[in-house]
């Protein structure tokens, strides 16, 4: 993926401090529910994460796979499964029927340290929880389905230097509210690009037009029949955002493309899953 003029300006916050703090909430669960955007089942997991967690019991949720070919996530999920031997589900946070699997699925994976405890006489207590992930795969989403039923804070735990509040799923299962931040840092523009072409990186970092362009090239390179169709592209068309905004009638005074606008309507197609179910990562990476 070749993007000459693109350049993301990344902005890696207090990545010590952050990773410091996600330590200290793992510290308190006995399992992690990983959210990756399933268009992007690489590029949107934090690149660290293995060494992060540690032994850690991880469930990976490949969220808004509404927007991706289902056999093709499929594929996705078997791989992921024997690249970081833990479980993978898939995830759409607009159908609640997944959530009762992955609540059952969490537990088990909590169990061990649950029955690890018991062996040393403590008395038997629910799963604990937390739920990382890059900003915008649908964290707060899935958090806030798992909560749906029960609102119920239960307080800080015994033992724990900084307050933590939790909030009972179910007898069986403890959600740490405050949802874990896996930083960002990337020093890969074509990673970059992709959390970009996903909304995944503040707006305030790059441009719409040469996102929206790249966006294209990869689209291009990927899926060249399907995204011309969606914009009515011959297939000898240059796929460019000129040509959409002509084919789109979006011109400005003298009848000049309006790159700006057919811009920001390219990558709002493609986030919403206008233009096809896309999958931008490729296992090679």
């Amino acid at each position: 993926m070749k993007r000459n003029k693109l350049h993301i300006h990344w902005y890696p916050g207090h990545i010590a401090k952050a990773e410091r703090k996600l330590k200290e909430q793992l510290s308190l669960v006995d399992a992690v529910i990983e959210v990756i955007d399933a268009r992007l089942p690489i590029s949107s997991s934090y690149t660290n994460i293995t060494g992060l967690l540690g032994d850690k019991p991880r469930l990976i949720l490949l969220n808004k796979s509404d927007l991706t070919e289902r056999t093709e996530i499929n594929k996705w999920v078997k791989f992921l499964e024997e690249k970081y031997c833990a479980p993978v589900l898939l995830c759409d946070t607009k159908n609640s029927k997944d959530f009762n699997i992955i609540i059952k699925k969490v537990t088990e994976l909590s169990e061990p340290k649950i029955q690890a405890l018991m062996k040393k006489g403590l008395l038997r207590r629910p799963a604990r929880v937390m739920v990382v992930g890059m900003p915008n795969v649908g964290k707060s989403s899935i958090i806030n389905k798992l909560t749906r039923s029960s609102k119920t804070k239960i307080g800080a735990k015994a033992g724990v230097t900084r307050q933590q509040q939790w909030v009972r799923i179910n007898p069986q299962l403890e959600l740490l509210d405050t949802p874990g931040i896996i930083p960002m840092r990337q020093d890969n523009q074509d990673v970059a690009a992709k959390l970009a072409f996903v909304n995944s990186i503040s707006e305030n970092a790059y441009s719409n037009e040469p996102v929206a362009q790249a966006l294209l090239e990869l689209l291009d390179e990927k899926y060249p029949v399907d995204v011309r169709k969606y914009y009515g592209l011959e297939a000898e068309e240059p796929l460019t955002i000129e040509n959409i905004a002509i084919k789109r009638n979006w011109l400005i005074s003298g009848g000049e493309a309006d790159i700006a606008r057919t811009s920001i309507y390219i990558l709002r197609d493609f986030r919403d899953g206008k233009i096809g179910k896309f999958i931008l990562d490729d296992m090679e990476d």
